[in-house]
This record gives structure tokens, sequence and C-alpha cells, in this order.
């Protein structure tokens, strides 16, 4: 297993020059690689909403903005609902996409800081690179256990505490 991990940025939208992603991510996806004792290689994309528009039409079939997207570099064997994945043993481990217009307005509706909101983010994407997902309750579970742990290492509050179970 790879054990440097880099981060690296594209920026295509310049106010994320400004909220700093490139510390940001750098911050997210070592804690999140770090909680796992991984290295590898990650690039992060600051896109605007039409770019994130454009490309969740063109990977998952839904033309509107999202917040986040991620691709893994390799495809994740299934595992048992409620089970860690099997990490992955790549150098690079994928790409992510996070739009500023989507996790602005978000970081605001729910009264957060938005470094928080973005650094929250950035960890479930860099989680889908090493194979989370939370297509069940069970996954969900572990993916929101597995990012509350690792957003407390960064001092960040538990983002689903406010949330109804």
């Amino acid at each position: 297993m790879p054990d440097e991990i880099s981060v690296d940025c594209v920026i295509e939208d310049d106010r994320w020059q400004a909220a700093g992603l490139e510390d940001l991510a750098a911050l997210a996806v070592t804690a999140a690689l770090d909680h796992h004792r991984l290295g590898g290689e990650v690039v992060v994309m600051g896109c605007d909403d039409a770019r994130i528009a454009a490309l969740n039409a063109d990977f998952r079939g839904k033309p509107q903005a999202t917040n986040v997207l991620s691709w893994p570099s390799v495809e994740h064997l299934p595992h048992d609902p409620g089970q860690a994945p099997e990490m992955p043993d790549e150098e690079e481990l994928g790409d992510i996409a996070i739009a500023y217009d989507t996790c602005s307005a978000e970081a605001e509706d729910q009264g957060k800081p938005f470094d928080h909101h973005v650094q929250h983010l950035l960890v479930h994407a860099t989680l889908h690179l090493l194979g989370y997902d939370h297509l069940n309750d069970p996954d969900a579970e572990l993916m929101e256990a597995t990012e509350r742990a690792i957003l407390s290492r960064l001092g960040i509050p538990d983002p689903y505490q406010e949330k109804d179970r």
C-alpha cells in the first residue's frame, strides 16, 4: 500500500481559491486516509454548479447540481452490509469534484461554517473512493460513524447531530 498522501487541487472556480480549497482538501483527505492508515493520491476539482451539473448528468444521468461527486480509481468489491469495505491497494485513489454554489448554500441553510461543511463533504467523498457507500441502513450508519470519527479529529462537530434517526 502507498505510504505517502498526495492531494492535488484543480481550481475551476476562483471562489475556491479565496475559500482555501487546497488547504481544506489537504486536511480532509489526509484525515480520512490517516484514519485508515493509507496513503495514495486524490485529485480534487473545485467547480461551480453548472460544471457539477454537467458531470452529474454525464456520469450519473442526473442533470442537476449536487454538492460533491467522486470517482474511485478501482471498482470496489461487494461487502456485507455494515462491514468496512476492503481498502484499495492503489497509488491513485480517484477524483472528487465539489461545487461552490451548492456547498455555500447548504452551509448557510444548515447554519454551519463553510469550511466545516466543505471538509465534511471531502471526507465523505474520500470514503466513497475507499469503497464506503450508504445504499442501505447498515452501510450508511458505518459511513456516518466513520465520518464522525474523522471530523472529530479535525475539531469539526458532528454533522449528523441534528438528524432525526
